[in-house]
């Protein structure tokens, strides 16, 4: 079997460090590349209402359902203990920690990163990404640089959103709906989340994913074949790869942020 074959082996690791190699080369060129992409701030902006501003109602939508089932699971569990007003904490601190960032990284990688490796791909496809080299227009700056900035920004505005709106939703239901004195729901959710070492972990944590998200939607879309079928796989790609690096590093990151 191919697998057992140690040469079969070496080849295929070989081939994986080229490609690694590549994206790494590929993601220091666009970090190093942001300033070049603020000056034409048209294109950001552009940039950023596409990948932004057309996935606020999905992340608005999501981020009130996904506040009303905090909110109605936090009471059944809180109030076999007698803290049913603690259930703003819960909702807060669940948001603003873990399902805002992590929930509008994978709902992002849905929406805003298949369209973007379509875009790419597209543009690959037509030849258009090589029309810009005959020109002497690098495509990575015109092209790749202002989409990776827009996602930069997009990502940690989109999980404040969603976090905003589930604690609306969890209000919804805790306080009219079930009846918890709204001053013990704020208070409680006042005293017991912390500014840096609750949101602004979050935040850091939504600026990861954002970058993660939408590299990854880049590299799919600007490596792929150009082909109906290359594009097609790119985007299935994207969002598998996406996926499972957002959850791997909320895992590392949530290690490092509050097992301390």
């Amino acid at each position: 079997m191919n697998w057992l074959n140690p040469a079969w082996v070496g080849r295929v690791v070989l081939a994986r460090l080229v490609v690694l190699g590549m994206a790494a080369r590929l993601l220091v060129r666009l970090v190093s590349l942001i300033p070049v992409a603020l000056r034409r701030f048209s294109l950001v902006v552009e940039q950023t209402f596409f990948v932004g501003n057309r996935s606020l109602s999905i992340i608005g939508v999501s981020g009130l359902f996904v506040g009303f089932v905090l909110a109605l699971q936090g009471y059944y569990t809180l109030q076999r203990y007698g803290s049913a007003e603690a259930v703003g904490l819960l909702v807060a601190l669940s948001l603003v920690r873990e399902l805002g960032p992590v929930v509008s990284a994978l709902l992002f990688a849905g929406r805003a990163g298949t369209s973007l490796t379509a875009e790419i791909g597209l543009m690959k496809a037509g030849e258009q990404l090589d029309a810009m080299e005959m020109m002497a227009v690098d495509p990575v700056q015109r092209v790749l640089a202002p989409r990776f900035v827009a996602g930069l920004i997009s990502m940690p505005l989109l999980a404040g959103v969603f976090s905003a709106v589930g604690v609306l939703g969890g209000w919804l239901v805790a306080v009219p709906l079930i009846g918890i004195d709204g001053g013990a729901f704020w208070s409680q959710m006042q005293g017991g989340v912390s500014a840096w070492s609750d949101v602004g972990n979050g935040v850091i944590k939504s600026a990861v994913f954002g970058l993660t998200v939408t590299f990854v939607s880049l590299w799919q879309g600007y490596t792929c074949k150009p082909t109906p079928e290359g594009v097609s796989q790119a985007t299935t790609r994207t969002v598998v790869v996406s996926s499972l690096a957002v959850l791997a590093l909320d895992f590392v990151l949530t290690a490092m942020m509050f097992s301390i």
